[in-house]
């Protein structure tokens, strides 16, 4: 299910699939649009090789999208021909389908009774057997992406209402989602049973919008709401916004990946603040593998709050070390092992005065192939640091993903059947250690409002049956059964 292009993985980390964001205004004649294009600026993290918006007016649904970067697709020009009160946009990395046009989203369709469009975070499990099921009925596709089969079956099944064909559309799916679908006079929300990806509610003066992450909300100048909860669909139009529930109560098992990598620092995602839970990470790190040094410095950008956390945790000076060039986009890089560990020096340099004569802690998020972490070793003894201990505020990324994350096959996991020993030797560190599963855990606690109301301490909310994660990349534990888990 996962693409080619995750070979072009320029920075040897896993990848987002996409992020959408979604606008209803209550004024016909507000610019939604343009609201969304702010969005997805906000969003671009969570995906830059495609972007699209939809938008309706007067009953029809207008769409533009292209390859590459928002503010590269989206001019003034552009953005003019699809003015509308309502709309809908995607920002795209590709698991499933390839990197192209057709597969760009959002996904319009027009039948008899109106025109839809839908844009989707997640992957489908059972994609295939739905896209033979609807072909076998006549009907078309123009796209590998598994997107588009969930804009046929809601078009589909439109003819028993929105409510219905909605409810009938996300009964049949099976896998990861979070959808913003826009119809003729809606604007709707679903999130999957356990909630494997984000998605929030905020206010606007004048409308409501539908994000994957809050930073998102923020940008466009609404007020955060609430998370849609998992199993929840939510259908705003200009008369209400009307929530109900698909499904029975599930596991929740929100993606820790978001928290770890994906999330700006800057959202909060189910009540988790990310920028905390990363320094919490980083913390626990120090508690659980600290180790003798004269400096502790992050890989830009996610690595940098664990990097602080250590730091407080350890009693290490906290420096910046590494520089990340912000320019050096996707495209820069070919399929080829040699050229990717050459990008790395492209990508990231060394302060060499901060580090010389200096033994270095390195905090990363995750490590994947070992590229990056290994390039980053070379560089910074080169640069005169004497020693390079690695500490990884994940555990041992040794699965796929099955969710909406691009992930090498699990031959391609360095860290798979590899022990952190051997492992740091391999990347040429003086040692390695990763977060445990239980430490990430810990760091994904949240604190209970109510204490600080009533002048009490706040109390942790521990990871349980209602606030559980998907923890399937480390574990191999799935939330939901996965076909095809044959440990290629």
């Amino acid at each position: 299910m996962h693409s080619n292009t995750a070979i072009q993985d320029e920075e040897d980390k896993l990848h987002e699939e996409c992020g959408v964001f979604g606008v209803f205004c209550n004024d016909p004649e507000r610019d939604a649009a343009a609201l969304v294009y702010y969005g997805l600026l906000s969003l671009q993290h969570r995906g830059q090789e495609s972007a699209g918006i939809a938008a309706v007016k007067d009953k029809t649904i207008e769409c533009r999208k292209g390859m590459g970067l928002a503010g590269e697709i989206f001019t003034p020009e552009l953005l003019s021909q699809i003015k509308g009160s309502a709309a809908v946009g995607h920002v795209r990395y590709s698991t499933f389908g390839s990197s192209s046009i057709e597969n760009a989203q959002p996904f319009v369709s027009r039948f008899k009774l109106g025109s839809i469009a839908v844009a989707h975070n997640g992957t489908l499990t059972n994609a295939d057997v739905v896209r033979e099921l609807l072909e076998d009925s006549g009907i078309g596709f123009t796209s590998s992406s598994d997107s588009e089969v969930i804009v046929n079956l809601i078009a589909k099944n439109y003819k028993k209402g929105l409510e219905k064909a909605l409810t009938d559309t996300i009964k049949f799916i099976k896998g990861s989602y979070a959808l913003a679908v826009l119809t003729d006079d809606a604007l709707v929300g679903a999130r999957d049973p356990n909630g494997i990806r984000p998605l929030c509610l905020g206010k606007l003066n004048g409308g409501w919008i539908l994000a994957s992450e809050s930073c998102a909300i923020d940008a466009v100048g609404g007020e955060f709401v609430r998370d849609i909860e998992p199993g929840e669909v939510i259908i705003i139009n200009r008369e209400q916004v009307l929530s109900f529930s698909f499904s029975e109560k599930t596991r929740r098992a929100v993606c820790a990946f978001e928290y770890v990598y994906f999330a700006r620092p800057d959202s909060v995602i189910d009540q988790v603040d990310v920028y905390g839970a990363r320094i919490r990470a980083g913390e626990i790190l120090g508690r659980e593998s600290a180790v003798k040094a004269d400096l502790v410095i992050g890989v830009p950008d996610s690595g940098i709050p664990a990097a602080i956390g250590y730091g407080r945790a350890t009693g290490t000076p906290f420096g910046l070390g590494i520089v990340k060039s912000k320019y050096v986009g996707r495209t820069f890089i070919s399929p080829d092992q040699n050229k990717r560990e050459r990008a790395v020096s492209v990508k990231h340099n060394v302060i060499k005065s901060e580090v010389r004569g200096k033994r270095v802690v390195l905090i990363d998020d995750s490590i994947v192939r070992g590229t990056t972490s290994r390039r980053l070793v070379s560089i910074l003894k080169g640069a005169g640091a004497k020693e390079v201990h690695i500490r990884i505020c994940s555990p041992p990324v040794c699965s796929p993903c099955y969710f909406g994350i691009d992930t090498p096959h699990r031959k391609d996991l360095i860290s798979n059947g590899t022990s952190a020993s051997d492992l740091g030797k391999t990347l040429g560190a003086d040692s390695l250690a990763f977060i445990s599963v239980e430490g990430l855990l810990e760091s994904l606690s949240v604190l209970d409002a109510i204490g600080d109301k009533n002048g009490d301490a706040p109390v942790s909310i521990k990871a349980g049956p209602e606030r559980s994660y998907c923890l399937g990349c480390f574990t191999g534990e799935y939330p939901i059964p996965v076909s095809g888990e044959t440990g290629e």
